[in-house]
């Protein structure tokens, strides 16, 4: 409905965006849109803003599953049903059904599915911002923003049905080998952090049976810091961010690596793919090619995440005054960037202090007790 109205309204428009395939997008898009309303409308309802975090370890997938699953449904294109399923979209399906698991998982057990329970930095948020600006941003950030994001994470598996039929390439089992180690990590991420904050907030007591590389042996000394510096927490500040963003970069080079004219082993209805500046192995030559857009959902949630975890961060560093130093030692997202701090920091004669101010006894005994409010930008 909405892609009609833009066409028959607004062809420059809609002739630029160029959708491509416009009676495979038009269904979703109209649903997004109405989802969108029906949030922006319960966020002034309940003047709360988890609607959104509730359902964002399933949209992308259902997407997904929609698109892999598309030539199978009386609706679909005919030549998408003569075409039939694509093996490389129900791999896609099947990688993220393991994503959702374990952010459903993990926002189970943080409570986030309680009744008008809601991120902490949604209330802190709505105190920094005048009423009026919070319900548009209500509107427009967290309601259409959000919603169209999550949607445009599952539009790899629209480009791979796009594509010519065909066996699995290598591509494909080097990329899901990658999705799926990377999702090991980011679990282990979340339990560690998880472990971590449930001895903090308990007062010492040990959970008798964590998940493995979860407990590390945390002393008082180590709660009374606030936050958690060990493990994957001591190569980036935000390790579990750092892998989510990770997992959707991996999800769209998922068609973008798997050549269509390589794959063509069987004959089949052609199903028109993408223009040939797409193709990877035409990148390099074409540098200013539309192509990139293609990783511009991965993109953009990498920008949300930068943004959330700047506040984050602030928010953080008010708390708990050794997490400035910590932010002096270790990367936000990049391990790469940790290892220029210790370069740094090596150099200057600083490592030991910080380590100390950072772990204590962990890493330097007895060593600048109190650095943390010295020297910390």
């Amino acid at each position: 409905m909405f892609l009609t109205y833009l066409k028959n309204n607004h062809a420059a428009t809609y002739a630029a965006i160029d959708f491509h395939r416009a009676d495979v997008l038009e269904g979703p898009i109209d649903f997004v849109i109405l989802e969108s309303i029906v949030i922006a409308i319960w966020g002034e309802v309940t003047q709360k803003s988890y609607a959104v975090d509730r359902l964002w370890s399933f949209l992308p997938t259902l997407t997904t599953a929609y698109f892999a699953f598309l030539p199978l449904f009386p609706w679909a294109p005919s030549d998408l049903q003569v075409a039939s399923l694509s093996d490389r979209a129900l791999l896609l399906f099947g990688l993220q059904c393991l994503w959702s698991w374990r952010l459903t998982y993990n926002t189970w057990r943080r409570g986030l599915f309680n009744s008008d329970e809601e991120d902490y930095r949604w209330a802190l948020l709505r105190e920094h911002l005048p009423g009026i600006l919070y319900k548009i941003f209500n509107v427009v950030f967290i309601a259409f923003t959000q919603l169209f994001l999550l949607f445009s994470l599952g539009l790899p598996a629209y480009f791979t049905i796009l594509q010519p039929r065909g066996p699995l390439v290598t591509s494909d089992y080097i990329l899901a080998g990658i999705a799926v180690g990377t999702l090991l990590l980011e679990f282990t991420s979340d339990n560690t952090q998880w472990v971590y904050q449930n001895y903090k907030h308990s007062g010492g007591k040990r959970d008798p049976s964590p998940w493995p590389f979860s407990d590390w042996n945390w002393t008082k000394a180590d709660a009374d810091r606030g936050f958690v510096a060990e493990g994957l927490w001591s190569l980036s500040r935000h390790p579990n961010f750092l892998c989510e963003q990770m997992f959707w970069v991996w999800m769209s080079l998922f068609p973008i690596a798997a050549e269509p004219k390589t794959i063509s082993t069987t004959p089949i209805t052609f199903v028109p793919y993408l223009p040939e500046t797409w193709h990877l192995s035409r990148l390099a030559a074409h540098p200013d090619t539309t192509a990139w857009w293609h990783m511009g959902p991965a993109m953009a949630l990498s920008l949300l995440f930068i943004s959330s975890t700047l506040f984050t961060e602030y928010v953080t560093a008010q708390k708990y005054p050794s997490y400035k130093t910590y932010r002096r030692r270790v990367g936000m997202f990049s391990p790469i960037s940790t290892l220029w701090s210790l370069l740094y920091l090596n150099l200057t004669g600083e490592k030991t202090k910080v380590d100390a101010a950072i772990w204590g006894g962990r890493h330097a005994k007895g060593i600048a007790k109190g650095y943390s409010n010295t020297k910390q930008e």
